[in-house]
């Protein structure tokens, strides 16, 4: 019973996820795309939690639905010019695309049907989180604070040119 309720989540998810994502690519507005855009990253995190991700998911929702849409809507919400009523939004390439896409969903098709799925019957780790933040503190610790520091160093040259452009 417990895996057809969790299959009818995943379709249901994948549902919402698809008519989302159709909606981020073909609407006009594009302040609606990104609030669609929301809506098919908090998709992806419902359907990590159902692989038992947990961290993924709250990854998921921390950096992309908290940071990154939220910077996506507030670039839109600045920039005066995108919201005027004499830019036409749409694609004059709307054939190249659909031929392209159609060559991408079936190059994706054929490395679907050729993977061999290694399916196992062992259990997943009882406390993913736990497990992930342990390894973070203690075997990458030194990889792991490398990479805030180039973080810094990034966030501060961005600073940096921001200010040099803004004088």
């Amino acid at each position: 019973m417990e895996a057809e309720s969790s299959q009818l989540v995943f379709y249901l998810l994948s549902f919402i996820i698809v008519i989302a994502a159709i909606c981020v690519v073909t609407l006009k507005n594009i302040f609606h795309s990104a609030l669609f855009l929301i809506l098919v990253l908090f998709g992806v995190a419902g359907i990590y939690i159902l692989l038992n991700a947990e961290f993924l998911a709250a990854v998921q929702v921390l950096i992309y639905v908290g940071a990154v849409s939220v910077l996506i809507i507030f670039a839109i919400m600045l920039t005066s010019h995108l919201t005027s009523r004499k830019i036409k939004q749409s694609n004059e390439q709307v054939t190249l695309a659909v031929f392209i896409c159609a060559g991408f969903l079936l190059a994706s098709l054929a490395s679907i049907a050729n993977t061999v799925w290694r399916i196992t019957d062992r259990p997943m780790p009882e406390h993913n989180t736990l497990t992930i933040g342990k390894l973070l503190m203690n075997d990458y610790v030194l990889p792991f604070e490398i990479v805030s520091v180039v973080l810094l160093a990034a966030l501060i040259g961005a600073i940096v040119l921001a200010r040099k452009e803004g004088t």
